[in-house]
């Protein structure tokens, strides 16, 4: 995994509070319980939902899709706040209220990881952090769950669990 950049971010326990803070470099290299607030983007309609490609130069899960728009929560910053500043960054989605969903456990060593997830709805222009990614479009829900519950698709390890679980609660 590389390291693009060493923010102070929060640290969290096993159980998904947080305990203290710590550098990115090291919540990686030690495999540390951390945190992401993570949003699921979907047409007004709930109809498809937005879907990008990850730069090769992430610093986990490189050149993979992913359905969620999020981040890692830095430290003093709540998963809700963690989410709309990444909302923001990564697809410059401002201002749109956010629901909550629920929260998802990724605990593959060394990542572990809580992911708390939100869904918002839009229809307004999409623009990309060049930094973080390739290229995305709009995917029918059926799509999505096929591409999901195919376990050799490129579709994001974490995400690929918390669009499961999604579909899981809210889609019959």
């Amino acid at each position: 995994m590389r390291v693009v950049n060493d923010e102070l971010v929060a640290v969290y326990d096993e159980s998904g509070v947080a305990v203290g803070a710590a550098p990115r470099s090291r919540v990686r290299a030690e495999g540390l319980w951390h945190a992401a607030g993570v949003v699921l983007v979907r047409s007004p309609d709930g109809a498809k939902v937005y879907v990008h490609l990850r730069t090769d130069t992430k610093d986990v899960f490189p050149g993979t899709y992913d359905c969620w728009a999020g981040g890692v929560v830095a430290a003093g910053e709540t998963p809700a706040d963690c989410a709309r500043r990444e909302l923001a960054e990564e697809l410059g989605i401002r201002g749109v209220p956010l629901e909550p969903l629920f929260v998802h456990v990724y605990d593959q060593p060394p990542m572990r990881c809580h992911n708390f997830a939100f869904e918002a709805r839009w229809d307004g222009p999409i623009t990309h952090q060049p930094e973080e990614i390739v290229s995305g479009e709009w995917l029918e829900l059926a799509e999505l769950r096929r591409w999901a519950e195919d376990p050799a698709s490129s579709l994001i390890p974490d995400g690929r669990l918390g669009v499961l679980e999604w579909f899981r609660r809210f889609e019959p």
